[in-house]
């Protein structure tokens, strides 16, 4: 398979949209999760690149084409290794800041077929999606350079969002 698609540079930013979908009179809305302030960044280890795709919020990250998910890891034991980072962004006094960031592996086969296996566990990408809304800090599994990674495209492309950002943020990127 040609790696082409991943050649091109993703030139989209943060989100920060303002309006709540929970607002209102209680009724319409309430119970849904707020996905504004949400951005998915993806960490290619292997060929070294961090870009953002919006689509990975619906499974559609291009990482994820043509990709048939397995339920295990097994087969897969010369796949690439993606991260879907969750990125959560939010606004106080201070300007924007990294609030919650939890990393989901996804394992991609290197075989050159038009659809090729993979495995991602939905659960964990939900959960840990839901955890970096509610402020959590969930990078640990992920290996030091794909965390250097990150960081370098945080603090080189979106200087003011790094520095806003908490001492847990920044420590738990070393």
């Amino acid at each position: 398979m040609s790696d082409d698609i991943f050649d091109k540079k993703s030139k989209e930013q943060f989100t920060i949209l303002s309006g709540d979908s929970t607002d209102g009179d209680g009724s319409f809305g309430v119970g849904t999760i707020n996905l504004n302030n949400v951005t998915p960044v993806i960490v290619d280890p292997q060929r070294e690149d961090v870009f953002i795709d919006m689509q990975a919020m619906h499974g559609r990250s291009r990482v994820e084409k043509r990709v048939r998910f397995k339920p295990s890891k097994e087969g897969l034991e010369d796949a690439d290794l993606y991260w879907i980072v969750w990125v959560v962004v939010d606004r106080d006094k201070s300007g924007s800041k990294i609030t919650g960031i939890a990393a989901c592996e996804i394992l991609v086969s290197t075989e050159d077929t038009r659809i090729r296996s993979g495995f991602k566990s939905m659960p964990e990408h939900v959960n840990h999606l839901d955890k970096a809304l509610k402020g959590n800090i969930i990078i640990g599994q992920m290996d030091g350079n794909s965390k250097q990674l990150l960081r370098t495209f945080l603090e080189t492309n979106y200087s003011d969002l790094w520095n806003n950002s908490s001492d847990a943020i920044v420590q738990a990127m070393q």
